[in-house]
């Protein structure tokens, strides 16, 4: 069956977006030092953080709405101003950092442009979404790009619909199984991983071994070694 649709992530796909993160999480965690050693406020700060996701969706204002959760909590809400200031800074530089495109993602997309219909399906924030696409120059490439609450099986199933022949003539790329990848293979999509350095712990999931229609590369521009064989 010929594939027609492909949809790209967008978070550490097209564009770094966790390791932004990671130098956030590392700064909270100097700032509440005295209160807590890292690993104790890693586990507080993941567990709010899964309570949240309910209330604030995915994204860089739930990130930083739970750090200040946790830093009231972990210091029995004897938190300095000061700190939960430095917080919020480092929560608002989150949402203000550079896009820019991975190696060799212009170029693929490029050369993919015309010959399939070519989506983005993310999760999160809507206007941060929205302000990364037009960021990276990439915006251009896409036919359609569609920001959802969750990645999951139903949302796979109605975007291929609406932008394609259904899932068994999609694919989806991502770096993560549990969001990008799993769902979509579940409704009879094709499935690229591109593994990232940086893994959200609350995205973690395992490789769903067996399935026909997974695939495994190590960098953007490899995906036309998979489009040429399947």
């Amino acid at each position: 069956m010929t594939l027609t649709t492909i949809a790209f992530d967008a978070d550490d796909t097209l564009w770094p977006h966790e390791e932004y993160f990671k130098i956030t999480e590392a700064r909270f965690t100097d700032l509440l030092a005295e209160y807590a050693d890292p690993d104790h406020l890693h586990e507080r700060l993941m567990a709010a953080e899964r309570r949240n996701l309910k209330r604030y969706g995915y994204g860089a204002k739930g990130f930083t709405l739970s750090m200040i959760e946790t830093a009231i909590e972990i210091t029995d809400e004897r938190v300095p101003v000061r700190s939960l200031r430095e917080i919020l800074h480092a929560g608002q530089e989150i949402l203000a950092h550079p896009v820019t495109p991975m190696p060799g993602v212009a170029e693929t997309l490029a050369a993919l442009k015309g010959a399939y219909r070519l989506m983005i399906v993310t999760k999160g924030d809507l206007f941060d979404q929205e302000r990364k696409v037009a960021a990276s120059g990439l915006g251009d490439y896409f036919d359609a790009v569609e920001i959802v609450s969750e990645k999951d099986g139903a949302a796979y199933t109605r975007l291929f619909e609406r932008h394609g022949h259904g899932a068994a003539r999609a694919m989806m790329v991502g770096n993560s199984l549990k969001s990008d990848i799993i769902p979509a293979l579940e409704v009879g999509a094709w499935g690229v991983h591109i593994p990232s350095e940086h893994q959200w712990v609350l995205d973690h999931a395992e490789p769903p071994l067996g399935a026909e229609r997974f695939r495994v590369i190590e960098a953007m521009p490899k995906l036309h070694d998979v489009l040429k064989v399947i």
